[in-house]
């Protein structure tokens, strides 16, 4: 079948996807990075050579294939190899401990780990039972040239990838997704032009936030460009050189590009889709993107686990930029209270959401999953996605906070996000979080972080003060901590039991 025919089916898989590109369009670039790039006829080829030696070395289909390194072209071809071989992806942060590192290898029970250097020094004192591969030796790894796997016959329910939420103590969840749920999100980007895109993938590979951009691009024929390690300048050098299309970016990567003084000297003419999730994407950051960067602004708002999706098409809804739009086509979003009921029409309650996308569940963990599920009066599976919000009269989502991070003091509650929305005010604020502490006169009071503006001597104390003015006599924070660096994941995520850790400890 063409890639066409597959793509108008009700299910594909992405290895017969990128078998069919590389018939029709052998030639064309599928991975590009700063080392080199291959066309669809070598990652297919390269893809084959992988999957053949899982099955000679007896990894079983159904079996994960563990990944620990920084993107590369290599590292996507041995993802996409170990799904052609029926395998279940496991790609794992770099960023972890050896101990967390090790934990999640036994945790998926892959037999085989691909590491590069990094992840090679990381594991060496580790008891791991799996086979270690090298990506410096993967061509003496690899199934002779032109050596084809034996078939697999894939179903929409098999396994895809395990990615391990951001866990900061003990071993994060593995959370499955299927085949169908990917093949969900291939298919949902129909009118997204990736088929001759070329986009930037800026985000590590182990993340969803990356595959939800980097699988379809290859799902539909285009070009990924891998960065290894993102740097605004370096992004802006690498979609101007390459004539960048599409791009994935969460909201500090936005910050951190809009702030270049020389932003407005590359030539972004050719973009045309940008995309951001992960983390609240500011209405004045949206603002600036918009103003001056070229092609759509969407904002997606999800989880990993799936659910339910919104959507913001900034572009068209300048008026909505607080929000993050309203639920795409087949997702149904529903705000429940603390009692598991719906709340009405613009009052605020617990997001659940249900889709075609969903997670099969957490590996391993069935009590987890329980405990992340909620289900309607019809008995129908929603995912709870941790987030307080509220829809607005014309159906937007306006998301207030993660419920975890909710603050009650005196018993009012306090959204940190409203609190930083104030703070991010200030010209001496360069960015900034709210953490919820204990204390003994309110039960928890609100407690503030900010990194200043290079270049601005403007004391904590009169930020407070100024801060505060602005809040409600509830909302207040009880103190200002000024920071070099917000602690952050490599997705960009405010690590906010870290900023507890340190202030526990003094070590700011």
């Amino acid at each position: 079948m063409t890639a066409a025919d597959l793509l108008a089916t009700g299910f594909a898989t992405l290895p017969d996807l990128i078998r069919a590109h590389a018939t029709e369009q052998g030639g064309k670039t599928a991975l590009a990075a700063l080392e080199g790039s291959i066309d669809y006829a070598t990652l297919d080829a390269l893809m084959d050579r992988v999957a053949a030696a899982l099955q000679r070395d007896g990894v079983a289909q159904g079996q994960s294939v563990a990944i620990v390194a920084a993107s590369r072209i290599e590292y996507g071809a041995v993802f996409l190899g170990a799904l052609r071989a029926g395998c279940v992806a496991a790609p794992l942060a770099p960023s972890s401990t050896p101990e967390s590192l090790a934990a999640m290898i036994a945790d998926c029970g892959a037999p085989i780990v691909f590491v590069d250097d990094e992840a090679a020094t990381a594991l060496a004192g580790q008891d791991i039972t799996a086979k270690i591969i090298h990506f410096a030796s993967l061509e003496d790894w690899l199934a002779p040239e032109r050596t084809k796997p034996s078939p697999v016959a894939i179903a929409p329910g098999d396994g895809f990838n395990i990615i391990y939420s951001s866990g900061t103590t003990g071993t994060p969840k593995g959370i499955v997704q299927s085949h169908a749920m990917r093949w969900a999100h291939i298919n949902r980007n129909a009118s997204a032009g990736f088929g001759d895109a070329v986009t930037m993938i800026a985000t590590p590979l182990y993340s969803n936030t990356t595959l939800v951009s980097f699988l379809p691009t290859l799902g539909w024929g285009g070009t990924a460009v891998l960065m290894k390690k993102f740097d605004a300048r370096g992004f802006l050098e690498l979609a101007q050189a390459n004539r960048a299309t599409h791009a994935m970016l969460v909201p500090v990567q936005y910050q951190r590009i809009m702030a270049l003084p020389d932003f407005d000297s590359f030539d972004l003419s050719a973009f045309r889709l940008k995309t951001c999730t992960s983390a609240p994407f500011s209405a004045a950051l949206k603002a600036d993107v918009l103003a001056r960067w070229p092609g759509l602004l969407v904002e997606y708002y999800g989880m990993t686990e799936g659910g339910g999706t919104c959507l913001l098409v900034a572009n068209m809804y300048p008026d909505k930029l607080h929000t993050v739009g309203k639920p795409i086509e087949d997702h149904d979003i529903r705000l429940i209270d603390d009692d598991g009921n719906e709340v009405p029409q613009g009052e605020m309650g617990e997001v659940v959401g249900r889709s075609p996308a969903m997670m099969t569940g957490y590996h391993g963990r069935s009590d987890a999953t329980r405990s992340a599920e909620w289900f309607d009066a019809e008995g129908r599976r929603y995912i709870r996605h941790g987030d307080v919000g509220r829809f607005d009269e014309d159906g937007f989502l306006t998301l207030l906070d993660r419920k975890k991070d909710l603050i009650i003091s005196g018993g009012f509650n306090i959204y940190p996000t409203d609190l930083e929305a104030v703070l991010a005010q200030h010209p001496a604020v360069a960015d900034c979080s709210v953490i919820g502490v204990p204390s003994e006169a309110w039960g928890e009071t609100p407690v503030g972080f900010y990194v200043p503006h290079t270049g601005v001597d403007t004391g904590s104390t009169e930020i407070l003060a100024w801060t505060n003015a602005q809040l409600g006599k509830t909302q207040r924070l009880s103190a200002l901590h000024a920071i070099a660096e917000l602690p952050r994941s490599a997705i960009g995520k405010v690590l906010k039991r870290e900023l507890r850790d340190r202030l526990a400890e003094k070590a700011l």
